[in-house]
């Protein structure tokens, strides 16, 4: 019970930050994704470098993370030309040229693991925060809240659901080899409580239409249930039940996140797709 509590209230407040950042401008929404970014790629590469003995720099790694967040957001949310845009990509480019160039000299092995994780680092952490940018600009290239809350509040959502359904009548196992907890009465409690948290949704936002909602409440339940299934897996094979401990009750940023990996990329194609 007590347990439930610390959950509870440490979700509470990190949720009730995450609002505030969103809703009070495009500047705390920045600094505050930015810092999430590099926490998310230094947990990732902190469970990593001892399970597979990598060696690459996690401070690269972060600032790398970090600086691709920026320079989308830079291009995305101001009005930056063409060439400037590239420009500004430039610095990320010799970044990840300067890691490949650092394995040539190492006198040990594990060039290619650290190849390989670095890019990883990059794609799994940092470029779904970074697509966020995309979520946060309406077609005039202003700042928009309503995508990156709306999103936050379906993920919520849907965990909750999944959370309440499957404690009180989960019987049968979705991926019991990755997720022993995870069950298909579950996903349905969580499906139904997002899909009705859509529909509420479009009581008070005309931006899309009812239909056009709950379909981005469908597509947030599917992605964010990968999301959560592949970094569970990533855990299993690792050996560890948490990427971190930064948050009381919840673990690492990365577990708090995990179902925003994919849905973010999922959002955004659905999005393209209907409009």
């Amino acid at each position: 019970m007590k347990s439930l509590i610390i959950r509870g209230l440490s979700g509470a407040i990190f949720s009730a930050l995450l609002i505030f950042a969103i809703l009070y401008g495009e500047i705390s929404f920045g600094i505050l994704f930015a810092i999430i970014t590099g926490l998310a790629v230094n947990e990732f590469c902190n469970i990593i470098a001892p399970y597979k003995k990598t060696t690459f720099s996690t401070y690269l790694a972060v600032l790398g993370g970090v600086y691709l967040f920026f320079a989308t957001y830079i291009t995305v949310h101001f009005e930056v030309a063409k060439d400037i845009q590239l420009l500004v990509f430039t610095p990320y480019i010799f970044l990840i040229i300067n890691v490949l160039i650092i394995e040539l000299y190492r006198k040990e092995g594990g060039a290619l693991n650290n190849y390989a994780f670095f890019v990883f680092s990059q794609l799994y952490t940092a470029v779904p925060f970074a697509l966020l940018n995309i979520l946060a600009t309406d077609a005039n290239g202003n700042y928009c809240y309503i995508f990156p809350l709306v999103l936050f509040i379906f993920l919520w959502s849907n965990d909750t659901g999944a959370f309440f359904v499957g404690c009180s009548i989960g019987r049968h196992r979705m991926f019991e080899r990755i997720s022993p907890k995870k069950s298909w009465e579950g996903f349905v409690g969580g499906a139904v409580t997002t899909l009705l948290a859509g529909y509420i949704v479009s009581q008070f936002f005309d931006i899309l239409n009812v239909w056009e909602w709950i379909g981005m409440a469908a597509v947030v339940v599917a992605g964010g249930t990968m999301g959560d299934l592949i970094e569970s897996c990533i855990k299993r094979e690792i050996g560890i039940k948490d990427s971190g401990n930064i948050m009381p009750g919840h673990g690492g940023v990365l577990d708090r996140f995990d179902s925003t990996i994919l849905a973010i990329p999922a959002v955004i194609i659905y999005l393209t797709f209907i409009s």
